[in-house]
């Protein structure tokens, strides 16, 4: 039988590059680790590494071993994660975090279904920039982050992203300065002030590369990392903004805008990030399942955006 401890030296191994790093990381003897190494490549039947260089390379059964411990810590986690939620006590505690640059009406329609569905639960919401809710996540101490994107493929945080679906966007702007700035869109944008999302939010760039691509040069008085900030300076009059598309009627209604145009072109992707591979949290699934509902006809096309585990 696989020793526990035998497969944690050896995955550090491998993710570290060599024996010293591993050591280092472990806080243990270098000759510690070379002699559970062996061990284990005794109980394989196959060598695990081979050398190149001043690093360690991984055999093809090396690799086919990496994959399964990945595996196996994963699961490691999620055991960790559910004893410390509290999964066998009646009540439920739900840890969310929400990065900065998604639109609070947005949130709070996302996670609306886990209330609804008359759970014993707890919800616990934190917000911040995307790398530290990254961490938190990997730390335990949150159970699902909402972001405007998922985890990058090799990356050195571990979890699983769950599209939840995507909207198309709309411009914007209070009512004096739609007079002020009246025509047809997108012509009406030449010149006129405009307020960008911060450079975290995905759609920056392309929104910047819209406005560009369609020669209109707005004025540019201010960029925000935080969404309800920039809604706040939108309802002055300060400038356009850009918005979801699907939450039009919302952001008119609560911040006096008037809609003055869609860019069909961009489409703004929501994600769920969890550290989960299967997820079992009851509210969790229940916001997985029912995202798709929210986006219905988002994209424009007349068909439901995607969402799913």
């Amino acid at each position: 039988m696989i020793n526990y401890k035998h497969l944690q030296y050896f995955h550090t191994v491998a993710t570290s590059g060599t024996v010293a790093r591993a050591a280092q990381q472990l806080h243990v003897s270098a000759q510690a680790i070379s002699t559970q190494l062996q061990v284990l490549e005794a109980q394989m039947g196959e060598e695990l590494f081979r050398k190149k260089g001043r690093l360690l390379e991984l055999t093809e059964a090396g690799k086919t071993v990496l994959k399964y411990a990945d595996q196996i810590f994963s699961l490691g986690n999620e055991l960790e994660q559910a004893i410390r939620r509290g999964v066998f006590t009646e009540s439920e505690t739900l840890r969310v975090g929400i990065c900065d640059v998604i639109h609070k009406t947005m949130a709070f329609r996302l996670l609306q279904p886990a209330r609804e569905a008359g759970l014993a639960m707890r919800l616990v919401c934190r917000e911040g920039r995307f790398l530290h809710l990254m961490h938190e996540l990997s730390a335990h101490r949150l159970d699902l982050v909402i972001s405007d994107q998922g985890l990058p493929p090799g990356g050195a945080i571990r979890g699983h992203t769950h599209l939840l679906g995507a909207s198309i966007l709309s411009v914007f702007g209070h009512p004096q300065l739609c007079r002020d700035w009246p025509g047809a869109f997108p012509a009406r944008l030449k010149g006129a002030p405009f307020l960008m999302p911060g450079q975290d939010a995905t759609v920056h760039s392309q929104l910047k590369g819209w406005l560009e691509a369609q020669q209109l040069r707005p004025i540019i008085v201010g960029e925000f990392d935080d969404g309800a900030l920039l809604a706040s300076f939108a309802r002055s009059g300060a400038g356009f903004v850009a918005a979801p598309g699907v939450l039009g009627d919302t952001v008119c209604a609560e911040y006096g805008l008037e809609e003055v145009g869609a860019i069909d072109t961009i489409s703004e992707q929501f994600y769920a990030v969890t550290v989960e591979r299967r997820v079992h949290h009851p509210a969790l699934r229940r916001i997985l399942e029912r995202a798709g509902g929210i986006f219905a006809n988002a994209d424009g096309t007349g068909q439901m955006a995607p969402a799913g585990l």
